[in-house]
């Protein structure tokens, strides 16, 4: 049983003991008065339950106290409690974590008032502990302050810009990729994955800025007298802390960070505003590439704005019937023999304006929005409707189609697929499946799943991009593919005379595709010399680029390969 003190006859709190009592029951906050002259405390029952503390009336708080006090959090805690307290200013408001009873730090917000005897000596300091956590003010996850404190702190140093700071920086930082990574394990290993950020982040910070955590992977810190060098040196340090192998549950994960920075006064006057463009940049960080850090502007802010507009638009588009989408078909050929072999189906897309608009914008967009999926099964059967009709034309042409992430994740797809090449009767082996390497980084096993349920079907997969992701080698090594899509990138220089290694890389890759059976398409291919090296050196099986066409329409497409059915070769690619 806990050894209860005794309060002394003259104590202040023989006083205040009834009163006590009746606001301990009336309450699930904890309560505490302490006798500053006879330094005995009085706690409420639940405070001594909770925090694991020695009885509800002993001597001696701060040697019971103290030690619960989270390292990182003790200097501010000891710096606010010490204070020299004066009838004019008695308050103490302080939020800290705690050790309690479970042996776990929870954030706390602790108000008290000192009271002053007749001679002016503090004689009472009474007041109440608040569980933030039950107040929606802690993230029970990482532990860390939460967007309502957040909240509260930018306001606060808007208030003292005129005055001690003449400007500042909020900056939102998010977990690249982190829903794939969420979606692709599991939420515990998510939450992990939180809590290791959340660490990382704060031990790189300046002293006194504290890390506020947000809404689903995302942080954010304000920092008075900074600009915008500052706020980028400080996006830096962060950075690096993820520049490295993070062991979550056993498994080692690389992941990175981006930002979004906003600058005070002059990207808002007021929390609202300065949060929104603050999720502008960073939204606009990760559509640039992820791992970087955007400092908020006028014109960047526009852009975001557009992007916005332009999901409403595609939305529309596929509400009318899918609108202003088509497909547009880029020829593949034999390298040794120049014979079309088959095409890749590329999407197009005309806003219900008139405007054409790139694909590097509008794909983005239907990925992030999940419309990708609608979109998607409207691109493959459209696809294979026109591979059907091909074959009339030029028998045994393939045409390949972009999968997307999205896709693959979707349980139906499969199902759809199969049952459109029976509606059409188009055979399985006519169409190829392309998936971007780097959408397969962060879900391996379940990608190699589905392509092996593809390849049952009959149908061929082929790995797009390939170079471009983290580990193309042990790609090519586990997945199960039928062609690898060299990108353009190991092609542009690869007829320079001093560039030996480009053309080795290219061929070497190759001869290892063939060694395990797998075909080797090489894209972006724009000149004579080009296309002879490949052909000659590399021994690529089939090219893709503007020498032999670029995406055409399927009436434009017909007309260019198929005015001469009879002539085996492709005409006006320049040979």
């Amino acid at each position: 049983m806990r050894k209860r003190c005794q309060i002394p006859r003259n104590s202040v709190l023989k006083r205040i003991q009834g009163y006590f009592r009746m606001l301990c029951a009336s309450s699930d906050e904890y309560f505490f008065a302490t006798d500053i002259v006879e330094n005995i405390v009085m706690l409420s029952p639940n405070m001594v339950t909770d925090f694991g503390m020695p009885a509800e009336i002993f001597m001696d708080m701060d040697a019971e106290w103290l030690p619960r006090v989270h390292p990182d959090d003790y200097d501010d805690y000891i710096k606010n409690l010490h204070k020299e307290f004066t009838p004019e200013d008695n308050m103490h408001d302080v939020i800290y974590r705690v050790r309690d009873a479970k042996d776990n730090y929870v954030w706390v917000r602790c108000k008290g008032q000192m009271s002053f005897g007749r001679d002016g000596a503090p004689e009472l300091f009474a007041g109440i502990i608040t569980p933030l956590e039950q107040k929606i003010q802690a993230d029970a996850n990482t532990g860390l302050l939460t967007k309502y404190q957040f909240e509260k702190a930018v306001k606060a140093a808007l208030v003292r810009v005129d005055g001690e700071f003449p400007n500042g920086a909020m900056l939102i930082f998010g977990i690249d990729n982190f829903k794939i990574i969420n979606e692709s394990f599991n939420r515990r290993f998510g939450d992990m994955l939180l809590r290791i950020a959340a660490d990382a982040i704060s031990n790189v910070l300046p002293e006194g800025v504290m890390l506020y955590k947000l809404d689903g992977d995302e942080f954010a810190i304000v920092v008075p007298d900074m600009d915008e060098a500052g706020a980028q040196s400080l996006f830096e340090t962060v950075q690096r802390s993820f520049c490295r192998p993070h062991e979550v549950e056993g498994r080692s994960l690389f992941c990175t960070i981006s930002a979004g920075t906003v600058l005070y006064p002059q990207g808002g006057k007021d929390y609202l505003v300065l949060h929104k463009h603050a999720e502008a940049a960073l939204d606009q960080a990760k559509r640039d590439g992820k791992n970087k850090n955007i400092i908020f502007s006028k014109e960047q802010y526009n852009r975001w704005l557009r992007s916005i507009t332009m999901r409403d638009m595609l939305q529309d588009s596929i509400e009318h019937g899918f609108e202003g989408f088509s497909l547009f078909y880029q020829p593949q050929v034999n390298a040794r023999t120049q014979r079309l072999i088959g095409a890749e189906a590329l999407l197009r897309w005309r806003s219900l304006k008139g405007r054409m608009v790139s694909p590097m914008e509008f794909v983005r967009i239907l990925e992030e929005t999940k419309m990708i999926i609608p979109v998607g099964r409207w691109i493959f059967e459209t696809a294979v409707k026109q591979c059907k009709a091909w074959q009339e034309k030029w028998p045994g042409m393939r045409i390949s189609i972009n999968l997307s992430y999205e896709q693959i994740k979707e349980s139906g797809f499969k199902e759809f697929a199969l049952e459109c090449l029976k509606k059409h009767d188009l055979p399985p082996y006519l169409i190829v499946l392309e998936l971007t390497e780097t959408a397969i980084v962060s879900d391996w096993n379940n990608v190699n799943t589905q392509f092996q349920e593809f390849r049952k079907m009959g149908i061929s997969i082929a790995m797009d991009d390939f170079g471009t992701g983290y580990s193309s080698l042990a790609y090519l090594k586990n997945l199960a593919c039928d062609i690898v899509k060299i990108d353009r990138a190991f092609v542009t220089h690869i007829t320079e005379e001093n560039n030996e290694f480009d053309r080795q890389l290219v061929k070497s890759t190759i001869e290892l595709c063939h060694s395990v059976s797998i075909d080797c398409c090489i894209e972006g291919v724009e000149t004579i010399r080009e296309y002879e090296l490949l052909r000659d050196f590399c021994h690529a099986d089939s090219i893709q680029g503007y020498f032999f066409g670029r995406p055409e329409a399927p009436e434009d497409f017909e007309q260019k390969f198929f005015v001469e059915p009879e002539n085996p070769y492709l005409t006006g690619c320049g040979i």
